[in-house]
């Protein structure tokens, strides 16, 4: 009997990350600042310690047990696979071509259109964003697999970003943790915010932290617990006790800038300080704002004001700006998305700009 064997040959290429460290950090080890502000593993550490100059201190190779003093400049050498399997399926389509926003070697940032999924789920495996992705790689004869930073809902427009190897995943995913990695978002809602809510001007940012929790009567629903009262600060960053009956609640906190108003509509801006499924659509729907085109969350729309609100064949909500440090040099990036034609054509129609 005849046996072939498959063998998977990776290439690693070394990728060195640098790091200042600042004043809270001061008589740490460096390997706390290595975990906690880099967020790297046991594991990388470990490898970078047997390393020649695997971790230097202010260009002097160091251990892990060294103290760390504010300015301090911390660098460690790790490996990043470079031939990286790519599972997906690859698909280039000219229905929806990929609109590139940003790209180096580690990472790359593209603009989403309204209509497709982010990632395969369900009958769609190889008609998503990520098997477009998948096809770019392809070709430019780029070797590393699909990994994407966060997602949006299929109707939902704007920045996706997707790591090139495991480090720049790990790194970014860590920074959506610990509140580095910002995203804001802008949403056209049903109906005209209070005035006390919009204060004197449309510089005021509001909180909503309902927490928010599965529906028993839609798979894929969700919905804000206004129990609570909207000043709610949950106690925990992932959950929150439920009440009497009720299942495990998820804590949700989301910001709003009113950008435009009308009798009928507004213009809003949004920032997540959690990332819960749908958290913008149902915290916007508990505060009486829902959505234009969200058929999920607004099934019927008032009659008195139907024609008055612009027409919106999807949810009105798109992924407008996107912060976040460089996985390895540690540099600011900012990077923000063109409106897409049903945004541009409401704001034409009232002269109104960001």
């Amino acid at each position: 009997m005849n046996l072939t064997h498959m063998i998977k040959e990776f290439f690693f290429i070394e990728k060195h990350i640098t790091f200042d460290v600042e004043e809270h950090m001061t008589g740490q080890t460096v390997e706390k600042v290595l975990r906690t502000a880099l967020g790297l593993t046991k594991r990388q550490i470990s490898r970078a310690k047997f390393q020649a100059d695997g971790i230097r201190k202010n260009g002097v190779q160091c251990r892990t047990t060294d103290i760390v003093q504010t300015s301090d400049q911390i660098i460690i050498c790790i490996e990043a696979a470079k031939n990286d399997l790519n599972h997906l399926v690859s698909f280039c389509g000219d229905a929806h071509p990929l609109e590139i926003l940003y790209e180096d070697e580690d990472i790359l940032a593209v603009n989403k259109p309204a209509g497709i999924l982010t990632h395969p789920s369900g009958a769609h495996y190889a008609d998503t964003l990520s098997n477009q992705v998948s096809g770019y790689f392809h070709k430019k004869k780029v070797s590393c697999r699909v990994r994407p930073i966060g997602r949006l809902d299929k109707e939902t427009s704007g920045i996706v970003l997707f790591a090139k190897n495991q480090v720049s995943a790990q790194r970014l995913q860590a920074q959506r943790e610990s509140g580095i990695f910002h995203k804001q978002y802008i949403a056209i809602v049903m109906g005209s915010f209070s005035d006390d809510t919009s204060a004197s001007s449309n510089t005021a940012w509001h909180t909503v932290c309902f927490p928010i929790r599965k529906t028993a009567d839609h798979p894929l629903r969700m919905e804000a617990i206004t129990d609570f009262g909207s000043s709610f600060v949950p106690e925990s960053a992932d959950f929150v006790t439920p009440l009497a009956g009720m299942t495990t609640l998820l804590s949700a906190v989301t910001h709003y800038q009113i950008l435009y108003r009308s009798p009928d509509w507004s213009i809003v801006t949004l920032k997540l300080d959690t990332g819960r499924t749908h958290q913008i659509r149902v915290h916007m729907k508990a505060l009486g704002h829902p959505l234009l085109g969200d058929t999920l969350y607004q099934k019927t729309f008032p009659a008195d004001s139907l024609s008055e609100q612009p027409v919106f064949h999807r949810t009105a909500l798109h992924a407008w700006k996107i912060q976040f440090r460089h996985p390895f040099n540690n540099a600011w990036i900012s990077l923000e998305a063109p409106l897409p034609d049903d945004f541009c054509n409401c704001f034409q129609n009232i002269n109104f700009s960001l």
